[in-house]
C-alpha cells in the first residue's frame, strides 16, 4: 500500500505521461494539470450550480459576463472539458455529443482566458488551448494507468483514434498489434 497524497500520485502520473508522449509542457502547466486532477478527487458538488446546465451554455454565459466571474466560469468550462474528454472519452463515443465537442469548448475557453492574460496563469491557459488534444491524451493515459477507466476494448479504442487521430491512441493500438489506417474516414471502420 502506497502512502502518498493525491497530488504526489497525480504528479508522478502526469509527468510520466508527458514524458512518454514526448510533449513539451511548461512546468507550471504540468502543475496545473496535477491540481486539476487533485481538485476532482476532492470535488465538492455543493459548489456547482444546482441545475445540470450544458457545458456549451455555460461557456456562452461565461463569455457574456466580465471580470473575475468570467475568468472563473471560463476556467470551469475549460477544466471540465479537459477532464471529461481525457477521462471519459470512451463513454462519449456513443452519445449525441462526441469528444470533439468537449475538445472544441476546452480550447476556446482556455484561449479566452489566455487573451485576458492579466494573471499568473496566462501562459498556462495559452499552452492548454494550443495543445488541448495532446493534454487530453495525457489525462487519458493517467486515467488508464490509475485504472479509473478501461480502454481494453480495442474496437472502442480504434473508434476513438478514428475520431481524434490521437497519437497516444494510435500508439496503444500499435502496442496491441493493430496498425491504425489514416486513410480510413472517421465514420466507419474497415
Amino acid at each position: 500500500m502506497r502512502h502518498e497524497s493525491p497530488s504526489e500520485y497525480f504528479r508522478d502520473l502526469v509527468e510520466s505521461a508527458i514524458k512518454r508522449q514526448h510533449l513539451e509542457a511548461r512546468e507550471l502547466t504540468s502543475f496545473y494539470l496535477v491540481n486539476l486532477l487533485t481538485g476532482f478527487v476532492h470535488f465538492d458538488r455543493s459548489a456547482t450550480p444546482p441545475e445540470d446546465e450544458a457545458l456549451g451554455i455555460r461557456f456562452v454565459k461565461a463569455l457574456q459576463t466580465a471580470g473575475l466571474r468570467q475568468r472563473d466560469e471560463l476556467r470551469q468550462v475549460g477544466d471540465l472539458s479537459l477532464f471529461i474528454s481525457g477521462f471519459f472519452a470512451d463513454s462519449l463515443t456513443r452519445g449525441p455529443i462526441d469528444v470533439d465537442y468537449y475538445i472544441y469548448l476546452g480550447e476556446y475557453a482556455y484561449a479566452s482566458l489566455a487573451r485576458h492574460g492579466d494573471d499568473t496563469f496566462g501562459d498556462v491557459f495559452d499552452e492548454l488551448a494550443e495543445k488541448f488534444a495532446a493534454f487530453v491524451d495525457v489525462l487519458g493515459e493517467v486515467s488508464e494507468r490509475s485504472a479509473l477507466a478501461s480502454n481494453t476494448d480495442l474496437l472502442r479504442l480504434y473508434e476513438r483514434w478514428l475520431r481524434t487521430r490521437s497519437r497516444h491512441s494510435g500508439e496503444l493500438l500499435a502496442a496491441r498489434g493493430i496498425v491504425p489506417n489514416a486513410s480510413v474516414g472517421n465514420r466507419f471502420i474497415q
